[in-house]
């Protein structure tokens, strides 16, 4: 029996298993429980609960409602556009007559002429700026005389001999008159345009731009200038000599 367990080593093997049996059973049994109460915690801490329904009690949901809170409405305010006002550029008023001109660092008689439009000879003439070797004695600073745009040097003439005698005329004193030159013009006298003219005070103080009587025809010669005759005060003057024949 060299092959073969003898009948009493059989016998032990089996008790050894009967001794055996309980320890492997229970732990079997343990770790079924373990595995059991796993499970079972598993289930019912999960999210889908699938047996919640079963042990859970209802429980009632206070609902909490908000109160409104009364708020004063404020305005909104309202931006107003500002309305930009565009300036409507004035047109500047053409001069008519002469008018002052305070001279400008580099300026010169034609310049000053070109630039208002004004004839240069009446330039010349209405400052007396009659010397040949210097026709335009200003220095910046000085105040001249500019004839208007366009204005021309006034050209007089004689009054015609027909005219009946006696016949008075409104003249405006332009620059260079004298009174002896203007009763050359009328054929008349000195001694008549003081007569009816008695607001000059001397023949020698006449201003450019003033008003006077003069009556035409009362002599036949043409008078000389007297020594003492003076041009005329470079006042403002008109464009050009207004004779006005009066009745």
């Amino acid at each position: 029996m060299s092959g073969k367990d003898s009948p009493q080593n059989v016998i032990k093997k089996f008790q050894n298993r009967q001794k055996m049996m309980p320890y492997v059973l229970g732990g079997l049994a343990g770790a079924l429980v373990i595995g059991g109460i796993f499970i079972i915690i598993t289930v019912l801490g999960g999210n889908n609960k699938p047996f919640s329904g079963l042990f859970s009690t209802k429980t009632p949901t206070v609902t909490v409602t908000a109160t409104p809170t009364a708020t004063q409405p404020s305005a909104t305010p309202s931006m107003t556009p500002t309305e930009t006002l565009t300036p409507t550029p004035e047109a500047s008023p053409t001069p008519d007559k002469p008018f002052q001109y305070v001279v400008k660092e580099d300026d010169n008689c034609w310049l000053i002429a070109f630039n208002n439009n004004a004839d240069l000879l009446y330039l010349q003439q209405i400052n007396l700026f009659t010397d040949p070797l210097n026709t335009c004695p200003i220095s910046p600073g000085d105040t001249i005389w500019v004839p208007a745009p366009g204005q021309k040097i006034p050209t007089p003439t004689r009054v015609p001999d027909d005219v009946a005698r006696a016949t008075r005329y409104d003249y405006i004193i332009q620059s260079g008159d004298t009174l002896a030159s203007i009763a050359s013009y009328f054929n008349s006298t000195v001694e008549d345009i003081l007569n009816y003219n008695r607001d000059i005070a001397d023949e020698n103080s006449i201003d450019v731009g003033d008003r006077i009587v003069v009556r035409a025809n009362i002599t036949t010669p043409t008078p000389t200038l007297r020594a003492t005759s003076t041009l005329a005060n470079q006042t403002p003057g008109l464009p050009s000599p207004s004779v006005t024949a009066t009745p």
